[in-house]
């Protein structure tokens, strides 16, 4: 089977709804594409926003420990979205990655296209000695599973796909301010916590380093190439 093929493009420092509305855009166009049996796009967006907190369609609003006058106090913003998942938080020094694929291209379901992305994050973690696994019961990466009271969250995902196609994506900390995530209950959890590659090396990081990396490991995960 040849690879599927697959625009990446790094959108920078955006705003979330921005982003949020390009991604739209992107799912219809292949929607549109698959109903008429036409060979549909697939595109992978990597980019970094402003303090923003996002709600999933399953979660809790008291999930958000702040009121909006403490959220402008932080020069942060909130949405509730159509992903799945609780509530998280986007902002500078994170890799956000948004792609937008068709499963049926890529002959995989859901719960498999999850696996793959935790697993190009824990590869990536590899290039920097870091041992990061998946938790029971919670999508994303995690470091420490086993040890009682120090699991701790370096990449959170939620994902919405409709019509096998998917959007939102993954927020992987890398030099992160995580006193943010002292405003929420990161995905619903009180008992655990997050952390940042900056956190667990000890240094800040090359982030456009970590970003090759990790399309790198992307695109050998899904066996997909990268065209102009």
């Amino acid at each position: 089977m040849n690879n599927i093929k697959v625009k990446y493009e790094d959108l920078g420092v955006i705003d979330y709804k921005e982003a949020w509305d390009y991604q739209e855009e992107k799912f219809d166009e292949i929607v549109e594409a698959k109903k008429k049996n036409l060979e549909t796009n697939n595109y992978l967006l990597f980019c970094e926003h402003p303090h923003v907190y996002t709600l999933g369609k399953s979660g809790e609003h008291n999930n958000l420990l702040i009121s909006d006058e403490f959220l402008k106090k932080i020069n942060a913003t909130y949405y509730k979205i159509n992903r799945g998942g609780d509530i998280t938080y986007h902002g500078p020094g994170q890799i956000v990655g948004y792609p937008i694929l068709n499963l049926e291209a890529l002959n995989i379901g859901i719960k498999e296209y999850i696996h793959k992305l935790e697993e190009a994050i824990i590869n990536t973690l590899q290039e920097y000695n870091l041992k990061a696994e998946r938790l029971d019961g919670a999508t994303g990466v995690w470091l420490d599973t086993n040890k009682t009271g120090q699991s701790r969250k370096i990449c959170a995902i939620g994902v919405r796909a409709s019509k096998f196609v998917t959007m939102h994506g993954f927020a992987f900390n890398i030099n992160t301010d995580l006193n943010y995530f002292n405003h929420i209950n990161p995905c619903g959890f009180t008992d655990k916590g997050v952390t940042s590659l900056q956190k667990e090396t000890g240094k800040k990081i090359d982030f456009e380093e970590t970003k090759k990396i990790l399309k790198q490991k992307i695109q050998d995960i899904f066996q997909m190439d990268y065209k102009k």
